[in-house]
C-alpha cells in the first residue's frame, strides 16, 4: 500500500519575531519544521514538500510558498497538509472554510495541526477548527485596531509616521517622528512659490525647472539614497502640472502636520482609499516651515481666485480616457474659442518632451462614434440579435468537448482503481510476486494520477471558458443597446471604452491615427 504524501507547512510572522524568547516554538521556523517532520516520521508518511514563509502574517494572502502549496494541493501532489496550529495555516476564517472545510475534501486532502489537535478525518472536532477560526479572526481585526489606535494617537502628538518625508523635508535622526528641512531641496520649494505669486502657471514652473535640469522630488530622493514613492512612470525625471498643484497646496510647508490622508479599506485588505478632509489629522506648529504664513495666505487666495469649472460645467467627454501614443500621458482639454480640444500636456513640460499628440474633441467623437457602428454592423444587425445570432465563438461548443473528455478520464480513473484493487487482491491471493506488484501497481498509479490531472487542467479550462462566455453575454447586451444612438454621452464612454491612444497628425493625408481600447 503506497505510503502517504505530506506537505509541512511552517510560518513565521514579525510578531513572532518580537517574542520575548526568541527560542519559542511559535517564534521559531527551525523548531517548527523539527516537530512536523518528527511528527510526519511517526506516522509513516513521507514528506513530500516543505512549505516556508519566513516573516509573513497570517492573514497575507500571497505568501509565496502557502500560494505555492495551495497550486500544489489542487493537483493532487500530496495527501496531507501538516502544520503546527491552524493559525499558522491562516488566521481568516473566510479562508479556513474555503479551504480546510471546502476544496481540501474536494481534492481529498487531509488537514492536520498538532497543537491545537486539528484534523479533517476526525469530524468531530470541525467545531473546534471553526472556533479557533473565529479566534483568529477576532486576533486579526484586534491587532489590527490596536495598531490603528496607536499610529493614530502618535499622529495626533504631531509625530510624522510613513516611510517618506515629504520633499522638501527629511527624518530627523536624532528624534523619531519629526521632519527637520532639507535645505537643498526646501531651495526648490520657496522658488515654487515666489514664481507662482509671481503670476506664473503651473505648467509654465514646470517647465522652467525641467528646462534647468533639476530633478523632480522622486528623482532628487533616488539620487540622494533616500527613501521614496516607486510611481506609475518609473524613469521619468520631469517635473509636471501635479507636482506643483500638489505642493502650492501642502500645509506641511508652513509647519503643520497633516496626516490620516488616506485609509484602509479593513483590516483584510492593504487597499487605501481616500478620507474626507475633515477626518485628517491636523497639528499645527510641529516643524520648522519652508513657506511663511503671509506668502501662503496670499498664494491660497490666488489659487482660490484662479479655480474655476471646465469650460462646459461637467466632466469632458473623454476625461481621462485619451493617451499620447508618444509619451502616454493622459491628455487634457483646452479650448480655442468655439472649439474644444485635447492635447498631450507634457510638451509643456520641457523642450523635446513630446511630440505632442493633438486633436479636437469632436474629430475624436466621429471616430469613436464610426467603429462604434462598425462593431454594431460586425457582431450583429437588428434581424440577427432577434434571431439568437451566437457571438462566443463556438465557446459552448468547446465546453461541451471538454466534459465529454473528462467523462473519459473518469472512466480511466475507474478502470485503473479497479485495476489496482484486483492487482492487490492477486498478490494476496499468491497469483503475482511482491516484486511484480510493486511494479505494475506503480504503473497503474501514475496512469490513475495522470488522467487525475488531465480532469484538473480540462476543469480550469472549462472555467476559463465560462469566464469568456459571460464576457461574450456582457458583449451582446452592449451590442443591442448601441445598434442605435443619435450621441455619445460621458455615461456611454464610461461603459464602452478603456482608453484611447491617439498619436500626432499624419502631415500628408491631415488624419490623426486613434486606437480605441474598448471594454468588450
Amino acid at each position: 500500500m503506497n505510503k502517504k504524501k505530506v506537505a509541512i507547512y511552517c510560518r513565521l510572522s514579525e510578531e513572532d519575531r518580537n517574542k520575548a524568547c526568541e527560542t519559542d516554538d511559535s517564534g521559531s521556523i527551525q523548531n517548527q519544521k523539527a516537530m512536523l517532520v518528527e511528527y510526519a516520521m511517526e506516522q509513516g508518511w513521507d514528506i513530500y514538500q516543505i512549505y516556508s514563509d519566513d516573516d509573513y502574517a497570517g492573514s497575507d494572502r500571497n505568501r509565496p510558498q502557502f500560494k505555492k502549496m495551495l497550486e500544489e494541493a489542487e493537483q493532487r501532489k500530496f495527501d496531507i497538509v501538516l502544520c503546527k496550529t491552524q493559525s499558522r495555516f491562516t488566521r481568516e476564517l473566510e479562508l479556513v472554510e474555503k479551504y480546510i472545510h471546502g476544496l481540501f475534501p474536494v481534492w481529498g486532502i487531509r488537514f492536520i495541526s498538532i497543537v491545537d489537535h486539528a484534523d479533517t478525518d476526525n469530524y468531530g472536532n470541525k467545531k473546534s477548527r471553526q472556533i479557533n477560526g473565529l479566534v483568529n479572526e477576532w486576533y486579526l481585526e484586534d491587532m489590527s485596531r490596536s495598531i490603528k489606535s496607536a499610529l493614530d494617537t502618535r499622529r495626533k502628538n504631531g509625530y510624522h509616521i510613513g516611510a517618506f518625508a515629504l520633499y522638501g523635508y527629511r527624518k530627523d535622526p536624532e528624534q523619531k517622528g519629526h521632519l527637520v528641512v532639507d535645505e537643498e531641496a526646501a531651495a526648490v520649494v520657496k522658488e515654487v512659490f515666489d514664481l507662482f505669486e509671481q503670476g506664473y502657471g503651473k505648467t509654465t514652473i514646470a517647465r522652467m525647472l525641467n528646462d534647468r535640469g533639476i530633478p523632480n522630488p522622486t528623482e532628487y530622493k533616488r539620487r540622494k539614497g533616500l527613501r521614496y514613492y516607486q510611481p506609475q512612470n518609473p524613469g521619468s525625471v520631469l517635473w509636471k502640472y501635479f507636482n506643483i498643484a500638489d505642493m502650492l497646496e501642502n500645509e506641511m510647508y508652513i509647519g503643520n502636520m497633516v496626516q490620516g490622508r488616506c485609509g484602509s479599506v479593513s483590516y483584510k485588505s492593504k487597499q487605501n482609499k481616500p478620507r474626507p478632509k475633515d477626518q485628517w489629522i491636523r497639528v499645527e506648529g510641529t516643524h520648522e516651515a519652508i513657506i511663511g504664513r503671509d506668502q501662503w495666505d496670499r498664494v491660497q487666495a490666488i489659487i482660490a481666485r484662479r479655480t474655476k469649472p471646465c469650460y462646459s460645467g461637467k466632466v469632458g467627454l473623454f476625461a481621462g480616457k485619451a493617451v499620447c501614443q508618444n509619451c502616454g500621458y493622459t491628455m487634457r482639454s483646452t479650448r480655442t474659442k468655439d472649439r474644444n480640444y485635447l492635447t498631450c500636456p507634457t510638451r509643456h513640460f520641457a523642450k523635446d518632451a513630446c511630440i505632442g499628440s493633438f486633436i479636437s474633441v469632436k474629430k475624436l467623437e466621429e471616430a469613436v462614434a464610426g467603429e462604434l457602428r462598425k462593431l454594431a454592423d460586425e457582431y450583429a444587425d437588428s434581424g440577427g440579435i432577434a434571431s439568437g445570432i451566437s457571438l462566443d465563438g463556438g465557446l459552448a461548443s468547446r465546453k461541451k468537448a471538454l466534459k465529454d473528455d473528462i467523462q473519459a478520464y473518469r472512466k480511466k480513473m475507474d478502470e485503473y482503481g479497479k485495476g489496482l484493487r484486483e492487482l492487490y487482491l492477486d498478490k494476496v491471493k499468491g497469483l503475482i510476486t511482491e516484486a511484480m506488484y510493486i511494479e505494475l501497481s506503480g504503473d497503474f498509479q501514475e496512469e490513475k494520477e495522470r488522467y487525475g490531472q488531465l480532469i484538473a487542467q480540462a476543469e480550469e479550462s472549462i472555467r476559463g471558458l465560462d469566464d469568456r462566455i459571460r464576457h461574450e453575454e456582457d458583449r451582446r447586451s452592449l451590442v443591442e443597446k448601441y445598434l442605435q444612438f443619435d450621441h455619445l454621452e460621458r455615461t456611454d464612454i464610461e461603459a464602452l471604452v478603456d482608453h484611447i491612444v491617439v498619436g500626432r497628425k499624419d502631415p500628408e493625408t491631415k488624419q490623426v491615427p486613434v486606437e480605441i481600447y474598448w471594454n468588450f
